[in-house]
């Protein structure tokens, strides 16, 4: 009794229990349902395949043998589970519809995409693909680790050292303990593509692979609907992919619709998909089809669908997408054992644990056959040496008593080594001619310009990396085919931008806030003082107040009065004709009812951090409040727009611009007065911000508008008064002051010039676009109103009827279409003079 309990061993069973589930957990991750990553096989698979072609030598091009002999082989040897987990596993292997590039070839019944189950093993045959002779490539030159069986007897690899990358081109897919594993199949073509790219720039963005890859590529064809899935699977390694049958809409004979099916989903069950979609029919569920038959055959799947007369096959269509298999979801999860431990992988790391793989292997197999050749050299160094000296070799083996004996002769005459003067023994009489001894010299000189190879092979990285390149290039060209699954984006998907021409445009924003976009080329180019042509057509009592030139690409930023800041593609803008009204404001972006917009700002990159922190909104309010903040406070679009700057009662924005943070600014008041000062003397605050003083203005004074000079620019200052009157000024006749002075005179303002409206910045290469308060646009070069100094009242450029005045001014680039006065003078105005007075 004594003796009975000191063999007890006392154990804690919570602490055996996590042990024992651990240790059985890890063994199911790593020997039975995770892939290798780098050769994308789980271990049931590499033993069925190294079984077939090292113990059975069932190469491409071998006769087949029975299925039963194949199991037996793996279950004795290497697998010792039941006979149906490895005859499943060369089944799946050998199905078209299971993989993209099926390992085993079979003949007899395996199965059907329908269900059906395979014959028994001992009825159907097999052998391996062409493609699996590239998967056993170089095996047999220790390019691989070998492991012991489970009885220690027989090495097996443990792993293949694959020409193809398998666990892209087929996927996989497994249950374990605790985690899962659901990897789609790609193109071959596609995927080599990607690795050449990564072994070119192994520090390749995943977004520039997936320019190689694209998507998966399944073996049942099918359309893979949407690719934000697709683009978060190959990021983060994991994602749900959406795949649609490929589906033509036909009609019979009798004129009613149906609906034809060429391919279905990956992995989904054809005749239980069609019993499904029958069933819903009979349960009203679906309306509109009146029967459903299978017409597939062995040149291809057609499932038909034959539609009621009264039925949409659109709508039908949507309707068995939602409720069918006829749609179904893969759900990426990128889990394989790296170095022997599970890991989540995206695109990029699958590819280079792949290379890794090569690599090693590649240097493994250079490595082999650089011992192999030195050998073979050194035995031929012998031979070569005993045919220059045959007379004397023959005289020593047929001294010697025995072999042994004539070897060490030959060893000590010779200064052989004992592999040498045994090859010289063995040597059989016809080396002795002279064809023989030609030979062995062409094999030497080819085996020395080998082994040099090799050596500098070794050496060299860049040679390996080529080599790798070079093998998967000729494994695309072998095996590579085209995408069987097409990509098809779903509507949110869709960049508006590819829709339209980034070509010039104008924007216009009248009184009453109606806005619209219209094509540059619209606008004629017409001769100083012309009365020009129908802009818009305006409601009562409103007119053209803003005009801006911008592209169809372009991110607009709207500032109001208000001071709010709201975001809006330029296409997003309605279009209208140039006579159009245009549509109200409030309806295209959310601006307050009793707000106008007095600004916008061009931008192309509000994503990129170094340009939204490098540039700078600068803005100016109608009592000149100026003030500068980083345009990144405006780099995140809202909906609802955002507060730009606050501001004082009684005051209102008049214009923003985008500078660099070293511009010049110049700000022009309607009594005909305008300051310049570096913006530096302007400090950057926050986004709510008031600004500070940037002009003083006399009682009743008001701001028309504010230009920003960067750094270089040498423009000339345009100014034109409500009454039709401008000049242009040189930059340099505006000296530069301090920010908040009074400035200095910009034009002479008399009663008949009224006072000031408008202050741009121009060159000859600048058309001007002017229109006035009844709507009429007139565009006119700036290069005819002539330069003159600060103080003169300038030219008259356009003619003005009644108690009209001018709405707004902006300069343009200069029209490519020659001048044109009659045309539109004449069918707009007939009795308008052109006048030309100053």
């Amino acid at each position: 009794m004594q003796e009975q309990q000191e063999r007890i061993i006392r154990i804690n069973i919570e602490e055996e229990m996590k042990t024992a589930y651990i240790d059985y957990s890890m063994s199911v991750i790593v020997s039975r349902a995770l892939p290798d990553v780098r050769d994308g096989l789980k271990p049931v698979h590499r033993r069925v395949l190294y079984g077939m072609s090292n113990e059975l030598s069932l190469y491409s091009d071998k006769p087949y043998k029975k299925s039963a002999r194949i199991v037996g082989e793996v279950l004795g040897k290497f697998h010792p589970h039941g006979d149906s987990s490895v005859y499943d596993a060369m089944v799946r292997m050998a199905q078209e519809w299971s993989l993209r590039y099926p390992l085993v070839d079979g003949q007899g019944n395996f199965g059907s995409v329908d269900g059906d189950s395979p014959a028994a093993m001992r009825y159907t045959e097999a052998r391996m693909k062409k493609i699996t002779d590239e998967v056993m490539a170089d095996i047999d030159k220790e390019t691989v680790d070998f492991t012991l069986n489970f009885d220690d007897t027989i090495y097996e690899p443990t792993v293949l050292p694959t020409k193809i990358p398998l666990l892209l081109v087929n996927g996989s897919s497994g249950i374990a303990v605790g985690m899962a594993t659901n990897m789609p199949p790609h193109n071959l073509s596609d995927t080599i593509d990607a690795i050449d790219a990564y072994i070119d720039n192994p520090d390749i963005e995943i977004s520039e692979l997936i320019e190689k890859i694209k998507a998966p590529d399944f073996p049942t064809g099918g359309i893979i609907y949407g690719y934000e899935g697709v683009r978060e699977a190959y990021e983060t390694g994991r994602g749900r992919v959406v795949i649609r049958s490929k589906t033509d809409i036909e009609h019979t004979p009798s004129g009613r619709e149906c609906i034809v099916i060429t391919e279905i989903p990956y992995q989904v069950n054809k005749a239980e998909m069609i019993q499904k979609i029958a069933g819903l029919i009979n349960e009203k569920k679906i309306e509109g089809i009146s029967y459903i038959n299978d017409e597939s055959d062995r040149n291809g799947m057609r499932i038909v669908i034959i539609l009621k007369h009264d039925a949409v096959a659109s709508v039908v269509l949507n309707t068995l997408f939602k409720y069918t298999q006829l749609q179904s979801t893969f759900s990426v999860n990128n889990i394989a054992l790296v170095d022997g431990r599970p890991r989540a992988l995206n695109l990029k790391q699958l590819i280079k644990y792949f290379v890794r793989h090569r690599h090693d292997v590649v240097v493994r197999r250079t490595k082999y056959d650089l011992r192999k050749a030195e050998e073979r050299a050194h035995i031929l160094e012998g031979l070569l040496i005993a045919q220059d000296n045959i007379d004397e070799v023959i005289r020593i083996i047929r001294a010697a008593k025995n072999a042994d004996e004539a070897k060490a002769g030959l060893i000590s005459r010779f200064s052989l080594s004992d592999a040498q003067a045994q090859a010289i023994v063995d040597m059989r009489l016809r080396a002795l001619t002279g064809l023989e001894h030609e030979k062995l010299q062409e094999e030497y000189d080819e085996l020395r310009k080998m082994i040099a190879y090799y050596n500098e092979l070794l050496e060299s990285e860049p040679m390996q990396m080529q080599v790798i390149k070079d093998e998967l290039n000729e494994m695309k060209e072998k095996y590579g085919d085209k995408r069987r699954s097409e990509i098809v984006l779903t509507a949110e998907e869709f960049n508006p931008e590819d829709f339209y021409a980034d070509e010039d445009v104008v924007i216009t924003i009248s009184h009453l806030g109606y806005i619209k976009r219209t094509p540059l080329s619209e606008y004629r180019t017409q001769s100083r003082g012309g009365v020009g042509s129908k802009g818009s057509a305006t409601r009562d009592a409103d007119f053209i107040e803003h005009l801006y030139v911008t592209t169809m690409h372009n991110t607009m930023l709207f500032f109001t009065e208000k001071g709010r800041c709201y975001w809006l593609k330029v296409y997003e803008i309605p279009e209208g004709s140039r006579s159009s009204k245009g549509r109200a404001i409030q309806n295209v972006i959310q601006i307050e009812p009793d707000d106008k917009v007095r600004a916008y700002i061009n931008v192309r990159r509000l994503n990129d951090p170094e340009y939204v922190n490098s540039n700078y909104i600068v803005m100016c309010t109608r009592e000149g409040i100026i003030k500068k903040t980083l345009l990144e406070a405006y780099s995140r679009p809202r909906q609802n727009g955002v507060n730009a700057i606050t501001i004082k009662e009684g005051d209102q924005l008049i214009d923003a611009a985008l500078t660099s943070g070293g511009a010049q600014i110049i700000i022009a008041a309607k009594g005909g007065k305008a300051i310049r000062f570096e913006e530096e003397k302007v400090r950057a605050i926050g986004r709510t911000g008031a600004g500070v003083r940037g002009i003083s203005l006399d009682e009743g004074d008001e701001v028309v508008g504010m230009l920003t000079v960067e750094p270089g620019q040498k423009p000339e200052i345009l100014v034109v008064s409500e009454n039709g009157y401008g000049k242009r000024t040189g930059i340099d006749d505006y000296r530069i002051t301090g920010r908040s002075g009074k400035g200095v005179k910009t034009i002479q303002i008399t009663e008949k010039t009224g006072r000031l409206i408008s202050i741009q910045a121009v060159s000859d290469e600048n058309d001007l676009m002017i229109i006035n308060r009844s709507g009429l646009t007139i565009r006119t070069p700036v290069s005819d109103i002539r330069v003159t100094g600060r103080a003169a009242q300038g030219v008259k450029i356009i003619n003005l009827r009644g108690n009209d005045a001018i709405a707004s001014v902006i300069a343009v680039p200069k029209s490519e279409e020659e001048e044109n006065t009659g045309e539109d003078n004449a069918n707009t105005a007939p009795d308008s003079p052109a006048g030309n007075e100053e």
